[in-house]
């Protein structure tokens, strides 16, 4: 995919009409069945190869002499783009001259991705020829394929395309289609621009995964990246494909935040899209970034991603500054920070826990998280820029550390556990799921300094033992809710599927704790996983045991690619080398993990303070800056 196109296939090539199969843009199935016939025959499919997050060769073989024996003579190679161009290369190893007769079947239905997900899609429409292939129309729109050479016959009626092609012995002969709604012209992807807002980073070193882990992540991000139409120098990042591929606002934070160690610009485009949603009619909902609700399992109702999206804000402003995020941009998204943090101190009113916006909803553990850490990095946020409002938002930070700490742990004999959430009426909602781990993102302050979290020392360590245990990690990642609890679901959306998101979350928060054990066999278990997944990693998988010789089962309902687990890859990345940069000051600070769980790792071509940056830590988990940007200052 590269949005707006996106293109979906079997592993055999074919584009068959059925399911998802069809090349898309826009969210409109511009082609939905691509069938090839080389002398009446399809080739056999052997191989299906992701060149990049936009491309993919099939290669199929054929036997056009079968008395010759049972080694193939002709390989048929397809590479698909997911602009809608398809080239098909027939490469002959026979020892005479072959005239091949090739057809091609095309069709569509013009059905928008939505209604096909729902199964409700019309029949295939008739086709018309049009210039050198075919156009289909109907009251949704238009299609037309066009084919380079021209055929030789094209026949409406049946939707076929037919070429006689010559090869001469060990010669080659290709076909070129491109498919575009009509009057279109290509597709632009934004994240495939000359000036990406992606720096091109690499990460080298002992385990081979974790460069094709890194890679495979920006290139999906790239082809997420997404323009907002009314201002197209902002970019932001697409949810996922192929059921999100518009904007959702948390989800676009939280990647954008997890991607920093790749450069601002990103943050600052998503940042600005999402000021112009801010709510500014005046009421309790001023100030906040409008978002749908989201299933949040079997013990609770669903939760707001608008509140979500509307603390994420300053927090991810707050951090981009740290990674040197310009001043005039800064000063240009702080008024919507400010409405954001508004909006916060409103909706807690006189109370010290964020409440849940329906009214009757629970308090949220892991909103009191995000609430936390926006109040702690917005009030260092609007006191850098002589804002007033820092010193009340950190006195109400800290009344809402010694709340929590005494009203949202559950004691028990096992060392105790948070509560997912109390109720209106102060009851404990006592399942243990993967969002505790929000509990462990504090966010970054200056001088590299983690903020401080919700938990105290203690309950902290408890914490970090419960996620690294059997119920929770799953060998895979972090189940989204632990198995021994009631409603646990190998499958379920936040009742017992491995989430990307919330694993790297916790393996970032346990590193930065100390709880390196508890990190390691997280982000060793979310490395084993991308490989099974050939890198892209889906943004959940079922959470069943891991065993010796399994493979993740994948999720029906995933997204793959996704936002939040291609910038999961990032952010590991940024974890294993502990980076905190400080620009404003001028320093960056490695805390590296010291057990080096991945052995020796250099990491390169990732950007602070607007610089490239290049670090190296080694097995002993030293950490040495090989590339920065002039007058930065090592801290550790």
């Amino acid at each position: 995919m590269a949005l707006p196109g996106l293109a979906i296939s079997t592993d055999q090539g074919q584009l068959t009409g059925r399911g998802l199969d069809g090349i898309y843009r826009a969210g409109r199935r511009v082609l939905s069945r691509c069938q090839i016939r080389v002398a009446g025959r399809e080739p056999l499919a052997v191989q299906a190869r992701m060149t990049a997050a936009d491309c993919v060769r099939f290669v199929g073989t054929l036997r056009t002499s079968p008395q010759a024996g049972p080694d193939p003579d002709v390989v048929v190679e397809r590479t698909r783009h997911a602009d809608g161009t398809e080239r098909i290369t027939l490469r002959s190893a026979a020892a005479r001259a072959l005239r091949l007769p090739v057809e091609i079947a095309l069709a569509t239905d013009l059905a928008d991705l939505a209604a096909i997900a729902c199964g409700d899609t019309g029949p295939e429409l008739p086709a018309s020829v049009h210039d050198s292939g075919l156009r289909w129309s109907c009251a949704k729109g238009n299609s037309v394929v066009t084919a380079d050479p021209p055929p030789s016959e094209a026949l409406a009626s049946a939707g076929l395309l037919r070429w006689e092609l010559e090869l001469p012995p060990g010669g080659s002969a290709s076909i070129e289609l491109r498919v575009r709604p009509a009057g279109a012209g290509p597709v632009r992807a934004v994240g495939r621009a000359a000036t990406g807002a992606l720096a091109p980073a690499r990460a080298d070193g002992d385990h081979p995964g974790v460069d094709a882990l890194l890679r495979t992540s920006i290139g999906d991000l790239q082809a997420l990246m997404v323009r907002d139409p009314a201002h197209p120098s902002d970019t932001y990042l697409a949810a996922g494909a192929p059921w999100r591929c518009g904007l959702a606002p948390a989800e676009a934070l939280a990647a954008a935040r997890m991607s920093l160690p790749l450069g601002t610009r990103l943050a600052a485009g998503t940042l600005r899209t999402l000021a112009r949603a801010q709510l500014r009619v005046q009421g309790g909902q001023f100030g906040m970034i409008p978002g749908p609700r989201r299933d949040a399992g079997t013990h609770l109702p669903p939760g707001c991603t608008g509140t979500e999206a509307t603390l994420l804000f300053p927090a991810l402003l707050a951090e981009a500054r740290r990674w040197g995020l310009p001043e005039p941009e800064i000063e240009e998204l702080l008024p919507a920070a400010e409405r954001c943090l508004t909006w916060l101190r409103t909706a807690v009113g006189g109370d010290v826990y964020l409440p849940d916006p329906q009214p009757g909803g629970p308090v949220r553990c892991e909103t009191q998280a995000h609430a936390h850490r926006a109040a702690l990095l917005g009030a260092d946020l609007l006191d850098f820029c002589g804002r007033p409002g820092g010193a009340e938002l950190r006195h109400w930070a800290g009344a809402l550390r010694t709340k929590f700490r005494a009203e949202f742990w559950i004691d028990d004999l096992g060392g105790g556990r948070p509560a997912a959430a109390r109720t209106p009426d102060g009851r404990f909602v006592p399942y243990l799921g993967a969002a505790a781990a929000h509990l462990l993102d504090s966010g970054l302050l200056g001088g590299g300094e983690q903020a401080p979290g919700l938990l105290d020392k203690v309950q902290t360590e408890q914490l970090a033992r419960l996620l690294g245990g059997p119920a929770m990690d799953s060998g895979w990642g972090l189940r989204g809710l632990g198995a021994k609890e009631t409603g646990h679901n190998p499958f379920g959306h936040r009742s017992g599927a491995v989430r990307v998101h919330e694993t790297a979350v916790a393996v970032a928060g346990l590193a930065a704790a100390d709880y390196e054990k508890e990190a390691s066999a997280l982000l060793k278990g979310l490395l084993a996983a991308a490989g099974a997944f050939g890198h892209r990693l889906p943004d959940m998988y079922a959470g069943e045991q891991r065993t010796e010789g399994s493979v993740p089962l994948p999720h029906p309902a995933a997204c793959r690619p996704a936002a939040t687990a291609a910038a999961a890859g990032v952010l590991l990345c940024a974890t294993l080398a502990g980076l905190r940069p400080d620009a404003p000051a001028g320093t960056v600070t490695l805390r590296p993990m010291r057990s080096a769980p991945l052995g020796e790792i250099v990491l390169t071509g990732l950007r602070v303070a607007g610089a490239p940056f290049s670090v190296r830590v080694s097995r002993l988990g030293l950490a040495m800056v090989e590339e920065a940007a002039e007058g930065l200052q090592l801290r550790t």
